[in-house]
């Protein structure tokens, strides 16, 4: 009788898949020992804690096993230095997935109409004594015509998961490796692919090495303040414990202060709503791949972007006009903050990001029992603020900041893109001057930040979690947020 499959730990159901809890181990593995100061003799010893025993569960053998982890050891301490990209494929990773492309299935009835062949512009499809279909790979270019003609639907397009979470198509196969390949000039470090290899073989590059030693320079002589400044969509993320646990625990890592994006967030939509108000057309600058989507793929609307920083570029900027000598470090469920904080127009205030994936690892890392502390309190922002998290949030909090400028007139058309996809329709037609609205709210992510790929968790849950947030807000109107005029230093 086969053996009955253990259930996952408590450290497993953290997470949604078990490709994510082996990246996290990593993280939690290479962070204590970055801790402990024993990181750089310690790789082997990294490798050994995450496999365990002599035989391989993962790969074919230990070896590979092994091998691999290191990769990600390198993944969790930066990654290739040489590459500007934040997304990475890991190739001795990458080879478990099928080459790809139109293929024909059990499906085909051997019909004597033969359209696939006669739409094929390579000559690529041949047929056997049974009549058959076949497709020769090395003369078919993938165009799928012959799957569209097919009576009986039995040619189908076998893509690899990371070409099919890639929206805007900047995943291709390597010819040489036949691992994926990363296009740096499509790519917008949404981190789709990441979330949806499912052997784990895109990462996104960490810097919680960077993160660990400001912790460890803030213990030392406390000549500056460390702000760790955290995304709305928080709220939806480490369910097993309650918001304010989750703040206690990010000071007990080490950090002076805790300052919500979404006080940011209130800053943004009033500066966005008197943009809007003066130029009449808009797109939003909140989210840094939809951002670099446009400009990317849509050069000519790039003028149309708002000019106002992100919500946390715009609370960093504040804190660092408050505290000069503070350091700041973004968390959130974006991996493409990480890109963001190198623009010249961020730098100069953020320091540092990590996921919430990331941040469930430095916890892990030195053993703080989140469940078990007391509740902290994290009131700085209004509603309107908080629920930028998830997807129509920025369309109803400009909505509100016009109200509040006394602006209620202005027709507002919004639309709200949910996902890179619906963001393309949109951004395709106001570039040809055909899109009924005036300001389009774009969301990289389906649902929002609250669907990133540095999130713990990806449900559905998470809308209405944040829309609870946001009714738990101290702060009842934008402007009540934004009025504070000075930061209270920890």
């Amino acid at each position: 009788m086969a053996e009955k499959a253990a259930k996952p730990s408590a450290k497993l159901r953290k997470f949604d898949t078990k490709v994510q809890y082996l990246k996290y181990k990593v993280l939690r593995e290479v962070a204590r020992h970055a801790f402990d100061d024993t990181l750089v003799e310690s790789y082997n010893d990294i490798a050994k804690t995450i496999v365990k025993g002599p035989k391989p569960t993962m790969r074919c053998c230990i070896y590979k096993e092994r091998a691999i982890i290191g990769e990600r050891i390198k993944m969790a301490t930066g990654g290739d230095r040489n590459n500007p990209n934040v997304i990475e494929v890991i190739e001795l990773a990458c080879d478990e997935c099928p080459v790809g492309g139109y293929s024909v299935t059990e499906d085909c009835r051997g019909c004597i109409a033969h359209r696939c062949e006669d739409v094929c512009p390579r000559d690529a499809i041949t047929f056997d004594s049974k009549q058959k279909a076949h497709i020769d790979k090395e003369k078919c270019i993938n165009c799928g015509r012959c799957a569209e003609v097919c009576p009986y639907s039995a040619i189908a397009n076998h893509r690899r998961p990371c070409e099919k979470a890639c929206k805007i198509k900047a995943i291709s196969m390597d010819e040489e490796t036949k691992a994926a390949h990363i296009d740096n000039s499509k790519c917008i470090s949404c981190g789709a692919c990441v979330y949806q290899c499912p052997f784990g073989a895109i990462d996104d590059k960490s810097y919680i090495l960077d993160i660990i030693d400001m912790i460890k320079q803030r213990e030392k002589d406390k000549n500056f303040n460390l702000y760790a400044v955290v995304a709305p969509s928080i709220s939806s993320q480490f369910t097993y414990a309650k918001l304010g646990q989750v703040i206690t625990a990010i000071k007990k890592l080490g950090f002076t202060s805790v300052v919500e994006a979404a006080w940011g967030a209130d800053m943004v939509a009033y500066k966005e709503a008197a943009e809007l108000k003066e130029k009449g057309f808009l797109t939003s600058s909140c989210c840094p791949a939809f951002v670099s989507y446009i400009k990317k793929q849509f050069p000519t609307l790039r003028d149309n972007v708002s000019h106002n920083l992100s919500p946390m570029a715009e609370i960093a900027r504040f804190i660092r006009e408050q505290d000069p000598e503070s350091k700041i470090v973004f968390i959130g469920p974006c991996t493409a903050k990480k890109m963001e904080i190198k623009l010249d127009t961020v730098k100069p205030y953020i320091d540092s990001a990590m996921t919430f994936e990331e941040l469930q690892a430095l916890f892990d890392s030195r053993d703080i029992d989140i469940a078990s502390l007391e509740e902290g309190v994290l009131d700085n922002a209004s509603y309107f603020g908080r629920i930028f998290a998830r997807c129509g949030g920025l369309s109803d909090a400009v909505a509100e900041a016009l109200k509040e400028q006394g602006a209620a007139d202005f027709d507002l058309k919004p639309i709200s893109c949910d996902g890179i996809e619906e963001c393309r329709t949109a951004l395709l037609k106001a570039s040809k001057k055909v899109l009924p609205a005036n300001f389009i709210e774009g969301m990289a992510c389906t649902g929002g930040c609250i669907g990133g790929a540095g999130c713990l968790t990806h449900g559905p849950k998470s809308k209405s979690q944040v829309d609870a947030y946001g009714r738990e807000a101290h702060e009842k109107t934008i402007t009540d947020a934004i009025s504070v005029t000075e930061l209270m230093k920890p």
